[in-house]
This record gives structure tokens, C-alpha cells and sequence, in this order.
């Protein structure tokens, strides 16, 4: 496989976009809610769980993408690779963890540090690839 870090993360994402998108139609048809979250805390958990996976996970999967087509060292994006996929996880857990209002949960913490830290070296790696290697 030409790409095997970009195919193992996204494959990794798809099967948590799939058990987050099963949970939100659960909890759906739970309240039998067609749409929005009728204020139910199960039910927003569910949907932003996948939704934010949703918005995260195509950039990420992206960059590693070009990256690694580009040669980039190949050590270091299974490494990021892995710390974004952990931090997706723990996001989901944390998600599903209560808390007190105005604290978010450790794993939401975790999550949102690992996301951010990933896109932010991933952005910059690439831009600094694309100065540097004249791609």
C-alpha cells in the first residue's frame, strides 16, 4: 500500500464515525426524535461526538495524506498519526463522561489538546514542506 499511515488512520476514523453515528440513531430513535437534540444529554453527547469527529477527522486525514506522499518521514506521522487517534478516542469518552458545569471532562481535555496539537504540526509541516521541498 502507497499510503498505509493516511489508510490506517482513516480506517481507524470510519469505524469510529460508524460507532458514533449508530449511538446518535440509537439515542434518536430512544427519544424518537427526527432532529435536534431535545435537550436530551445522551443525545447530545452521541451527535457531537460524531459530529466533531466529522469535522476533524477529513483534515487530519488529509494532510497526512499529502505528507506522506510527499515523503515525509515516515516514523513521525505514524506517531502523530497515533496521538490524533487517541485524542479522538479520549474526546469521545470525555463526550460520554459527566461533569460540572463549566469543566470538561479529562478525556474532552485530552482530545482537544491532542486534535489541535496534530493540526497544528501537520499544517505547518506541510507548508513547511511545500517552502522547502518546492512540491
Amino acid at each position: 500500500m502507497t499510503l498505509p499511515v493516511t489508510a490506517f488512520v482513516a480506517a481507524i476514523c470510519a469505524l469510529l464515525l460508524l460507532a458514533t453515528a449508530i449511538d446518535t440513531v440509537r439515542q434518536r430513535l430512544r427519544l424518537k426524535a427526527a432532529f435536534g437534540d431535545h435537550g436530551d444529554a445522551k443525545l447530545i453527547s452521541a451527535s457531537r461526538s460524531h459530529g466533531n469527529l466529522a469535522e476533524y477527522a477529513p483534515i487530519t486525514i488529509i494532510l497526512l495524506g499529502l505528507l506522506e506522499t510527499a515523503r515525509a518521514n515516515h516514523m513521525a506521522l505514524m506517531i502523530i498519526g497515533a496521538i490524533f487517534l487517541i485524542g479522538r478516542v479520549a474526546h469521545v469518552i470525555g463526550l460520554y463522561t459527566p461533569s460540572e458545569p463549566g469543566k470538561a471532562p479529562l478525556g474532552r481535555q485530552v482530545g482537544v489538546a491532542a486534535t489541535f496539537g496534530t493540526l497544528l504540526i501537520l499544517g505547518l509541516w506541510t507548508l513547511w514542506m511545500l517552502a522547502t521541498q518546492n512540491l
